[in-house]
């Protein structure tokens, strides 16, 4: 059975589940600096996470800031774009979270 054509990439669209805004996703991270400050950030997220179980509750404070303090950068400084964070922030964190395991996996190049 044929796949259904790939939806349109819009920024203004209103992606309904996360199949459909991965791709669009993707297109928002084109810059290769942007895509490494994300991957980055968001394993500087994971280790505050665990640092906050382990070590001191305040690390979890410090998850937010470092995540989205890189992701921000790669925003604003590499891609000119706004985060879809703001539209989006469920799928922008999921995205975030699969884009590191896809590069940390080696299935995307860091």
């Amino acid at each position: 059975m044929a796949r259904p054509p790939a939806p349109k990439l819009q920024a203004n669209a209103r992606y309904r589940t996360f199949h459909d805004f991965y791709p669009f996703y993707m297109t928002e991270h084109a810059n290769p600096v942007s895509r490494r400050l994300h991957v980055i950030g968001t394993g500087l997220v994971i280790l505050a996470l665990v640092a906050g179980a382990l070590v001191n509750p305040w690390f979890f404070a410090a998850a937010p800031v470092v995540g989205y303090g890189f992701a921000w950068v790669g925003h604003y400084v590499f891609e000119k774009n706004q985060p879809a964070t703001f539209k989006y922030p469920l799928f922008s964190l999921m995205g975030d979270f699969r884009l590191f395991f896809e590069t940390v996996s080696g299935r995307r190049k860091f």
